[in-house]
């Protein structure tokens, strides 16, 4: 699709300044390691994760994008066998997406191997806007085939896989965000979407905790499937960040790539 990479860069640089500037004016937390030490690490991340998909696209050219036109053009894929409008395929098609990255999120927490590469987004002391670009590159590059596997399978426009990630990281850095939402707000937002102090209770260090609100987008998963949590145990102000065991060596960034090799 014409000028997508430019779209979704354009919304990505624009949201992330709001919520960046949103965090300095009514943070939620106080941090416990600086901005610019915990930045250039997660920045860094973002490159290399950036580069990973670069080097994918040489293996696989089309990626999600273009895996649905791929698809489109060979007739693949549900929605190219079925004459529904076109609002309601992309509505589905962001509603069964949406399904299929909070499983996926489910499912790296209860698989070891998957788990040792997911526990560098969970490594993260503080929990700002950052935090959602922060995976490894080979969780990322795991996720691109997995979403252009579900593309195939069910043929969407690309319009719609365009849109469908635009709201993921979208919705991912508004989750991140260390955002002091009114609590009133916050209870009528979360109903649909997952706010910040939702999603928080995802990166608290006990383990019950961060076994919950594993949605990205859409809250209804996790209270459909039984994994919702309201609030941590110990309060927003008093609860831990991060993994049990760790200092402050995950701002590091040659540290934080090795850190699924680790035996912890």
């Amino acid at each position: 699709m014409e000028n997508e990479a430019q779209i979704r860069l354009g919304v990505f640089i624009a949201l992330f300044l709001i919520f960046a500037v949103i965090e300095v004016i009514v943070p939620r937390r106080p941090r416990t390691q600086t901005r610019q030490r915990r930045w250039f690490t997660n920045w860094a991340i973002i490159i290399i994760d950036s580069l990973t998909l670069r080097i994918l696209a040489i293996a696989m050219p089309l990626l999600a994008v273009g895996a649905a036109i791929d698809a489109g053009r060979l007739g693949w894929g549900l929605f190219n066998h079925l004459d529904w409008p076109f609002w309601l395929e992309t509505l589905l098609t962001v509603l069964l997406l949406d399904f299929a990255i909070w499983l996926q999120h489910l499912i790296t927490h209860k698989i070891p191997i998957l788990w040792r590469l997911h526990r560098v987004h969970h490594a993260d002391r503080d929990i700002d806007v950052t935090t959602a670009i922060r995976f490894h590159p080979v969780e990322i590059a795991l996720s691109m085939l997995l979403k252009i596997g579900l593309v195939y399978l069910l043929g969407p426009s690309a319009f719609a896989v365009i849109l469908f990630e635009i709201i993921l990281n979208g919705t991912a850095m508004f989750n991140h965000a260390n955002i002091k939402l009114p609590l009133k707000l916050d209870a009528v937002v979360r109903k649909v979407l997952v706010t910040p102090d939702m999603h928080r209770v995802h990166h608290s260090d006990i383990r019950e905790e961060h076994d919950s609100n594993y949605g990205f987008a859409l809250s209804i998963w996790d209270r459909l499937f039984g994994t919702y949590i309201a609030q941590p145990q110990k309060g927003h102000d008093d609860m831990t960040i991060g993994l049990q065991w760790q200092d402050d060596r995950p701002s590091n960034l040659a540290w934080i790539l090795a850190l699924p090799f680790f035996r912890k």
